[in-house]
């Protein structure tokens, strides 16, 4: 798709009315259904349209649907005043019982980071981050400035009694059960090692494809680096459909995807399991950084994988 025709801008404003009506999260789970399916159309020798277009592009990427909801729900919470959980780092209720301007706003929120999306990969350094996390980061941060009157950091008050980087013991926590140390080590090494699994055998299938013509050189590409995220996106279905101990599911799309990145670009299934045991500490900081404090939704996920895959691009592009 053209991404300024007047047609795509249309097509991202309705992704992100509907990401909107949804809830950020059921948005993010859909997406990684797609996905999954954009993925098993290329195994088939199929088109990469439903993966590059619908699931990571202008028709429902996690830049239009997610973070159109993302937005709204600060958008009701801060300015609107009408969600009833009355917090703007709601992202698991639908917002289609609030009312037509916060579905409009998740609308213009999905048409904005398109635009911020396609700014980034045209600038050299920073095109080489995970772009579409970077643009859904950066109007995250507008949000909160505008619908909070706070900093990328959050509430000052907030940082002032708990300390930036401190936890109040996990009170102020995002994704508490999975904070401690000890935990996130295990569950980021065995998530790096699963995801550079599926790269690894992904690979191994879609290079010979790619190069006799049967698929695109991108879905040979991307379907390994992005399989294990599309089914760690599917397992948040977990968070809405439960609460308390059942609720208590893993975050790890983060850890996928930089596994398998890691694994695309030096080829160790050790080194994939490390990168997924630093990812999880990775998303773990930047909520300290920008979540925990804030009053809005600032992706920690979302935010490790834009640096997280710099960081990556960096060192490969040193060693190479």
């Amino acid at each position: 798709m053209e991404p300024w025709s007047i047609n795509t801008l249309l097509i991202c404003f309705a992704g992100g009315i509907l990401g909107t009506a949804l809830g950020g999260l059921w948005a993010f789970v859909a997406c990684g259904f797609i996905v999954l399916a954009g993925c098993a159309i290329i195994f088939a020798g199929g088109s990469d349209f439903v993966l590059m277009q619908v699931g990571l592009g202008p028709i429902f990427g996690p830049h239009i649907g997610f973070c159109g909801g993302v937005i709204a729900a600060s958008y009701a919470a801060g300015i609107r005043k009408n969600l009833a959980s009355a917090t703007g780092k709601d992202i698991l209720s639908p917002l289609v019982a609030t009312s037509w301007d916060v579905l409009l706003v998740g609308g213009f929120a999905a048409v904005l980071t398109h635009v911020v999306l396609q700014i980034l990969v045209t600038i050299p350094v920073i095109k080489t981050f995970d772009c579409i996390a970077l643009a859904i980061v950066l109007v995250s941060f507008v949000a909160r400035l505008i619908c909070h009157g706070e900093m990328p950091w959050g509430n000052r008050e907030s940082i002032k009694t708990h300390g930036w980087l401190k936890t109040g013991e996990h009170a102020i926590s995002w994704v508490p059960w999975m904070a401690p140390p000890a935990r996130l080590a295990v569950i980021g090494f065995g998530v790096g090692i699963f995801s550079g699994a599926l790269a690894m055998g992904s690979k191994t299938i879609l290079d010979p494809m790619a190069a006799a013509g049967t698929i695109s050189t991108t879905g040979a590409f991307v379907v390994p680096l992005i399989i294990g995220w599309a089914l760690a996106a599917i397992c948040l279905a977990g968070l809405t459909l439960g609460t308390g101990e059942i609720q208590k599911f893993p975050v790890w799309h983060c850890m996928a995807i930089l596994s398998a990145l890691a694994y695309l670009h030096f080829g160790s299934l050790l080194v994939a399991g490390l990168v997924g045991l630093g990812a999880a500490f990775l998303q773990e900081l930047m909520a300290r950084m920008f979540w925990n404090h804030g009053s809005n939704h600032i992706d920690p996920p979302a935010t490790a994988i834009a640096v997280g895959t710099f960081l990556l691009n960096l060192v490969k592009n040193y060693l190479a």
